[in-house]
C-alpha cells in the first residue's frame, strides 16, 4: 500500500493520500488544502481517486474537499453528525482568519463499522465522538501493520480539544477507552496533527489516557 502524509493548510492537518498498487485506486482522507498538492502526489504515483473521507468538519480538515471532488469526481464521505459544523465554515474561518472555501454536498454518510474497499485496502470506519460529534477514526490493516488515522481525536501525547462547538469531554474519554484503546499496542496511529506514534506508546506515556 502506498501511503504518503502531507501536512496542509495553516494548521498542517495531515492529509493521508492512500495508494493500491494493483488497482491504481486511491483514497484521501483529510484534504484541508493545498489540493495541487495532493493531486501532484495521485499523479506521480499514478493513481485514480475514488474516495474523499474527512474524519471531521473542522475546517483544517475540509476545506479543499470541493476542489478536489471537482478535479477528480471522487465522492465525499463524511458522519452525518458533523453537517451542522460544515455548514458554518464561515465561522471557523473567521476564528482562524482565513478565506471561507466553497462547500459541496456531502455524498455518503460515513457510519461506525462502514467498511471503505479500494483495490486491496480495507478502511473501516470508527464512530469516535469527542473532539466534534461526527468525528471518526480509521482502522487500515497494511501488511503486518494496522494503521489508524485517528483524526483529531488521539495525538502523541495528547487529545483532542473538546472546547470548540460540538465538543464533549467525555465523550471523547468513552471513544477513547472503548474503541481506540481496545486496538493492538502495535497498531500504528497517524494524528490529525503532528508526528507519528503507536497506541501501545500512548497508553503508557499519555496523561490524558492514565485514568482509562
Amino acid at each position: 500500500m502506498i501511503h504518503e502524509i502531507l501536512p496542509v493548510g495553516l494548521l498542517q492537518c495531515n492529509c493521508s493520500i492512500l495508494g493500491d498498487e494493483n488497482s491504481g485506486e486511491a483514497i484521501v482522507v483529510d484534504p484541508g488544502d493545498e489540493i495541487d498538492k495532493i493531486l501532484a502526489i495521485l499523479h506521480r504515483h499514478k493513481l485514480r481517486l475514488q474516495y474523499v473521507v474527512v474524519t471531521h468538519a473542522h475546517i483544517d480538515h475540509i476545506g479543499g474537499a470541493k476542489k478536489l471532488k471537482e478535479a477528480t469526481g471522487a465522492p465525499v464521505y463524511m458522519n452525518e453528525q458533523d453537517l451542522e459544523l460544515y455548514r458554518h465554515l464561515d465561522q471557523q474561518a473567521m476564528m482562524i482568519g482565513v478565506p471561507t472555501p466553497e462547500t459541496t454536498p456531502i455524498d455518503v454518510m460515513l457510519r461506525d463499522g462502514d467498511v471503505i474497499r479500494c483495490g486491496d485496502i480495507q478502511a473501516t470506519a470508527m464512530h469516535t465522538p469527542g473532539h466534534t460529534q461526527g468525528s471518526v477514526s480509521l482502522l487500515i490493516p497494511d501488511g503486518e501493520q494496522t494503521k489508524l488515522l485517528a483524526g483529531d481525536t488521539l495525538f502523541r501525547d495528547s487529545i483532542g480539544r473538546t472546547d470548540l462547538p460540538g465538543g464533549n469531554f467525555g465523550q471523547i474519554m468513552r471513544s477513547l477507552r472503548e474503541k481506540l484503546l481496545a486496538l493492538d499496542d502495535e497498531t500504528i496511529v497517524v494524528p490529525g496533527h503532528g508526528p507519528l506514534t503507536t497506541i501501545g506508546r500512548e497508553r503508557e506515556r499519555n496523561p490524558f489516557l492514565q485514568s482509562l
